[in-house]
């Protein structure tokens, strides 16, 4: 345990007043590390206040850059800072707050490769991640490492917030055993997100990690807060491990929680090859598979019909003609792609725009919106 110096009292001094943290208490926060994947809507509340409290060291990663669309929730970043780095945005905000405190970060994305390594050596893990395989691997990673990590999640006007693998706990697999069908979880980007609540339940998240760090308190062990903004209401799920398959590995958990549009029996086209060979002569359908209010933001030149990916079999679309679907950055897309595929048509005859509208912002035209 490190010592406190007259600064860090100064600094700490109403933490310091509160019998249940105490010189003692702070003095475990100041040698705590903790792993937060993700500098993003959830990252960045958890990792003010983490940073503001005084925890020693922070190890932050995140592969992805500012978009403007963030700052309508990301709290970390500025205007100033679109286009550059998340987490090297996040350390510069972090440093100002609190200078007294280390930052680790990695520009990259958390994988099956690097997860073990990466994660090794902290003592709690806060999960701001946006998509459920890399929650898969990080619920893997710390049941093998025997590490805590705080779950939370939000949509729309809606979130979730729990504390996995803690002291013998249940673990994320024992509330989801399985994953969903792709289609049938929506992304913020597709259903939107009020731009307070990643505050609330990222501030939940930093609570939780920093009563795990001092063993005060009941943390959400074995409990799902459920939380909804609009009628501002919050009640606690309960649930227990169930008999399953130890963990003793990492696997590909992008192939196990959704079909790989990379691996798929369609064509990925990139937007420079697709306009070439439109000016050649090649007159696919093109199909925006977004919706509308997507579309009311950005929709790319010569779209012929806006399909959300979710009702693409219900569209009625042409057998004996090619079809380009696109979506935001390709992944609703390559799902209607596949989906047709699944239900009979031709598979030559199907393409997915790889990367999307942003692929067409850095390929084609840097006056598209990214969002």
């Amino acid at each position: 345990m490190e010592d406190l110096t007259p600064a860090d009292k100064a600094r700490y001094a109403r933490h310091l007043s509160l019998p249940q943290i105490g010189e003692e208490g702070q003095a475990r926060l100041k040698g705590s590390r903790v792993f937060a994947v993700g500098a993003g809507g959830l990252g960045s509340p958890a990792l003010l206040y983490l940073a503001a409290a005084g925890v020693g060291h922070l190890t932050i990663i995140d592969d992805d850059t500012i978009e403007r669309s963030n700052l309508q929730r990301q709290i970390l970043h500025a205007d100033e800072d679109v286009g550059s780095s998340k987490v090297d945005s996040a350390m510069q905000r972090l440093q100002q707050l609190n200078p007294a405190i280390t930052i680790d970060v990695h520009a990259i994305r958390l994988t099956s490769e690097n997860a073990l390594d990466l994660l090794s050596g902290h003592d709690i893990v806060v999960d701001g991640t946006d998509n459920i395989p890399t929650r898969y691997l990080v619920s893997d990673a710390c049941e093998l490492l025997n590490i805590p990590w705080v779950y939370g999640s939000i949509y729309q006007f809606g979130g979730q917030v729990s504390v996995f693998n803690l002291n013998g706990g249940p673990n994320y697999r024992d509330l989801f055993p399985t994953p969903p069908p792709p289609e049938s979880v929506p992304s913020c980007e597709e259903g939107g997100v009020l731009g307070i609540l990643p505050g609330v339940i990222g501030s939940i998240q930093a609570t939780e990690a920093i009563k795990v760090l001092l063993s005060i308190g009941e943390p959400l062990r074995g409990r799902l807060l459920v939380y909804d903004a609009l009628d501002m209401s919050m009640r606690t799920l309960n649930f227990s491990a169930i008999e399953r398959d130890e963990i003793t590995e990492l696997i590909d958990y992008e192939g196990f929680c959704q079909p790989n549009p990379t691996s798929m029996p369609f064509g990925e086209i990139r937007p420079t090859e697709y306009l070439a060979r439109r000016d050649a002569g090649w007159n696919p359908l093109f199909i925006d598979t977004r919706n509308d209010i997507e579309a009311g933001i950005v929709t790319l030149p010569d779209t012929d019909a806006l399909i959300p990916h979710m009702d693409i079999l219900i569209a009625d679309l042409p057998k004996d003609r090619d079809i380009v679907c696109y979506c935001r950055t390709g992944d609703r897309s390559g799902m209607a792609a596949y989906a047709l595929v699944q239900s009979g048509y031709d598979k030559t005859r199907l393409y997915n725009l790889a990367g999307g509208i942003h692929a067409w912002h850095a390929e084609i035209d840097p006056a598209v919106p990214k969002y």
